[in-house]
């Protein structure tokens, strides 16, 4: 029988990185700034701990693998904070699977993507997701996470 008193374990969320964004710190520092990926994922870690979460970051450049990411989500009604990078603008299938969420999905841009070219204007995800947050460089990360956090609690 589990013990009332122990400390409950904290809550798991999903970060999922779609293309390109492993090779942050050497893709277009102007846009994504100089942290590499490793940098991020302590930083979502540290982040998430610090909110009483547990942070699982995870990247990939495989739309197939990230459509398999979101139906674990689905199927562990895990929280995700998602960065569908280039998938953002034409990946239904990307769409579908985020649509079937059983809880919050956040989707995150580092960049603002409306500050940018005009391809970059739609966002194919944004319809079924809870919230966007984009702009604010990998802050956007910690902002998800925060209102993750928030909503866990009410």
């Amino acid at each position: 029988m589990p013990d009332p008193t122990a400390p409950e374990r904290p809550g798991t969320v999903l970060v999922l990185n779609g293309p390109n964004l492993g090779r942050l710190g050497s893709r277009e520092p102007d846009v994504y700034g100089s942290l590499d990926f490793a940098g991020l994922v302590r930083l979502c870690e540290e982040a998430a701990a610090a909110l009483g979460l547990r942070a699982d970051v995870r990247q990939t450049d495989d739309e197939a693998e990230l459509v398999g990411w979101l139906h674990e989500a689905a199927d562990r009604a895990l929280p995700v904070v998602l960065n569908p990078a280039a998938f953002t603008h034409y990946s239904y299938a990307l769409r579908d699977a985020a649509a079937q969420r059983t809880a919050p999905l956040i989707e995150v841009h580092i960049s603002n993507p409306y500050a940018r070219e005009s391809f970059r204007h739609t966002s194919v995800v944004g319809a079924v997701a809870t919230g966007t947050i984009a702009g604010f460089g990998t802050d956007s990360y910690l902002l998800a996470l925060r209102a993750l956090a928030g909503s866990a609690r009410s």
